[in-house]
């Protein structure tokens, strides 16, 4: 198991960049729909779509948390 280290931890570097991504776009499209800034769109969908994007960030980072803490359990097993 030592050996996944480090793509147990670039893993998780890339899925937390890639969760902040959605955040931003979720942020971005969630506003600019519900300022109207999109025709033809109700304003409803803009707070839609932001609890879309808002989901997958929370599931991306809590993924990218979980191969965090399984990287430092390995190192404490491998400590004794």
């Amino acid at each position: 198991m030592r050996e996944h280290l480090g793509f147990l931890d670039t893993s998780s570097a890339v899925v937390k960049i890639a969760a902040w991504i959605f955040l931003i776009f979720g942020v971005v499209g969630g506003v600019g729909i519900f300022f109207g800034l999109v025709p033809d769109e109700p304003r409803l969908k803009g707070l839609v779509v932001f609890g879309i994007f808002f989901f997958l960030f929370c599931l991306l980072y809590l993924i990218a948390k979980i191969a965090d803490l399984l990287a430092k359990v390995i190192n404490e097993i491998k400590k004794e």
